[in-house]
């Protein structure tokens, strides 16, 4: 082999569904793996979901038994609130350096809550996706793994900071917490950086920055969820009033070439979902769907059957051309044209969610080596880079349960880099 060395172990860029698949199903097979996660937690997007379909379970049946085989697997090690600065080397010798940000709390943490309690600043709550406010002394959410507060960095050097210090019983708060660099030797490279919602505020003619009541199908999640930011309740932003309706708008700026010129395959479903928490949630509600197709295939076509034989959604084949907000009623209004009548329509509803699609992250936090992307932004191959290997919403827009499948056959991708080596 002359110079070339094999480093026997793995590296897992992301802590989402597809990054701790990938993860354990590795770990498992008795290989080292190094998990690296910029957020405070585990779970990646999932983690804020309400339900997932067509079962409607919440995330955390998946979620924690995830987390449950990564305690009890010696071979896995992760860490949170981290980075990849960069990549040098070779399929089975890569030289990875990562920063990791200051939590401002150690492993001593028994999440008591009392730094909590004295904290009085408030910071947006990235969690609710800026839909309420929490402590800057928090948990990242009821079921973060690892379960472990946060300080915020805006606290630092304030009296908040000395009241949480002071408050702490278990010497947990670490003011002088600094950034540290370190760098790992790995033979494979797993990146499983997840993606973001489509910026709705770039939509010009649906008006998301200037009417309350036009949200998002992410923040659609949260306002459904119990631990959201209306514990479950879905209320309208504006005034908190009980919605009775909402307008669903599909392809919120997905193929339309001034924005995602691409389909992202799970919006459909999502909103279909979302129908569903409204209706059991309030008998009398009703919901229409504005769509330009119906992707549910394959086995998910049964949960869409269900959902349009309930006579109180509606579905109308419609590009929506504009939303506004009534300035008295806080009503949306949303116009555009019928396209199997081509009549104009005029609908009026408490709320309209927007069918954002997704942006690969790697569109904007691209990967500090000379990988291969597409028009998008996602990494669709996985031979760009020999033994950097692209997974899940990395590589397409996917559901959970494919991430959970790409996730899986990245781990016997990883093994194989170094097992031929």
């Amino acid at each position: 082999m002359g110079e070339e060395r094999t480093t026997q172990s793995i590296l897992v860029v992301g802590g989402g569904m597809s990054g701790t698949t990938a993860a354990i199903e590795a770990a498992e097979a008795g290989y080292d793996v190094i998990l690296v996660e910029k957020n405070p937690y585990l779970g990646g997007r999932v983690a804020q979901l309400h339900q997932y379909f067509p079962k409607l379970c919440p995330p955390q049946c998946g979620l924690e038994i995830n987390f449950k085989r990564m305690k009890q697997s010696p071979n896995v090690r992760f860490f949170t609130m981290s980075e990849v600065e960069s990549i040098s080397g070779q399929a089975g010798n890569f030289e990875v350096t990562i920063k990791t940000r200051p939590r401002y709390v150690n492993e001593n943490c028994t999440i008591c809550g009392k730094c909590g309690e004295v904290c009085e600043l408030m910071i947006d709550n990235p969690f609710d996706y800026g839909m309420s406010k929490i402590k800057a002394a928090y948990l990242p959410h009821d079921l973060a793994f690892p379960a472990r507060f946060v300080l915020a960095p805006e606290i630092i050097g304030t009296e908040d900071a000395k009241r949480c210090f002071e408050a702490c019983a278990y010497n947990a708060i670490d003011l002088a917490m600094q950034a540290k660099m370190f760098t790992l030797n790995v033979g494979a490279i797993v990146w499983a950086a997840g993606w973001e919602p489509y910026d709705a505020s770039k939509i010009e003619y649906y008006n998301f920055n200037q009417c309350s009541n036009v949200i998002t199908n992410v923040m659609m999640e949260r306002l459904a969820a119990h631990s959201g930011p209306t514990g479950g309740k879905i209320l309208r932003p504006s005034d908190g009033k009980p919605v009775q309706s909402i307008a669903f708008v599909q392809c919120a700026g997905s193929r339309d070439e001034n924005h995602l010129p691409y389909c992202s395959d799970i919006c459909c479903m999502a909103s279909l979902k979302q129908a569903t928490y409204l209706r059991t949630q309030n008998p009398d509600s009703k919901a229409t769907i504005f769509f330009i197709d119906i992707r549910a295939m394959d086995r998910l076509e049964d949960f869409y059957v269900k959902v349009k034989e309930d006579p109180n959604v509606t579905f109308i084949k419609s590009k929506i051309a504009s939303i506004t907000q009534d300035p008295e009623s806080g009503n949306v209004i949303l116009e555009g044209e019928d396209t199997m009548s081509a009549e104009k329509i005029r609908v009026e509803a408490d709320l309209a969610v927007l069918a954002t699609g997704m942006v690969p992250s790697t569109a904007k936090a691209k990967v500090p080596a000379a990988v291969a992307y597409d028009a998008y932004g996602f990494i669709p191959s996985d031979s760009a880079v020999p033994g950097i290997i692209s997974v899940g919403t990395g590589k397409r827009p996917s559901d959970v349960s494919a991430c959970v499948q790409s996730g899986t056959a990245a781990a016997l991708k990883a093994i194989q880099i170094i097992a031929r080596r």
